[in-house]
């Protein structure tokens, strides 16, 4: 009887333990160290929302958007800024590599999609392109990618400024990255410039979009 007894508290316990084992790992995936990535209004920005990047200091530029790079109508299109502050903003959706996660951490890996459809029938979501045979720069251009190259991250610098940077570990934990921030360098006349890495960093600002701009 005894024996019995026995036998039966041991598999109660397992089976508790077997039951409450899922909602422990739920738990600790959003107990996260890493904070989260703040709005203009110091909002953490969240991965249902759409939001309009700015330079975060001033005489770089204006919002990130599509670049026709040649300024001929030719694909694809690339990530940059215009000279200047224009209307016809571009929204952004960030969706972060880890699972489960509703908001975008510092240093961690998310997909970023410009909300639009453009002429060319493109994906509108950011990847690693190719080296700009100018500067020696990889440049951002927009395209689908599943692999490495189409993850970001975000990076807190001095005083408390933010930018982009590519860097997957995320991804890819095992990979020799060339990790490196995203900066940008002007293109052209007119001063627009295109995003890149390998050279400056880019300081930016995140403010929350209220409607779905297109190009």
């Amino acid at each position: 009887m005894v024996m019995k007894l026995g036998a039966s508290i041991v598999i109660c316990i397992w089976l508790l333990l077997v039951i409450l084992s899922p909602i422990t790992e739920s738990s600790s995936s959003n107990d996260d160290s890493n904070p989260a990535v703040l709005d203009t209004d110091g909002n953490p920005i969240q991965s249902d929302a759409e939001y309009y990047v700015r330079p975060a200091i001033t005489d770089v530029g204006g919002y990130l958007t599509l670049i026709d790079r040649f300024g001929n109508g030719s694909c694809p299109l690339y990530v940059g800024q215009p000279n200047v502050i224009v209307d016809n903003k571009i929204s952004i959706k960030f969706t972060p590599f880890i699972e489960g996660e509703t908001v975008i951490r510092e240093n961690r890996d998310f997909k970023a999609v410009f909300q639009t459809l453009t002429t060319c029938v493109q994906s509108t979501q950011w990847k690693v392109g190719e080296v700009d045979q100018e500067s020696g720069r990889r440049l951002i251009v927009a395209g689908y990618d599943e692999g490495i190259g189409g993850y970001f991250r975000i990076e807190k610098g001095n005083l408390g400024i933010y930018n982009f940077a590519w860097c997957p570990l995320d991804v890819c934990p095992n990979c020799r990255l060339n990790c490196s921030p995203v900066g940008a360098f002007i293109i052209d006349e007119n001063r627009n410039r295109l995003l890149a890495l390998d050279g400056n960093t880019l300081p930016v600002q995140f403010e929350k979009a209220n409607d779905v701009s297109s190009i």
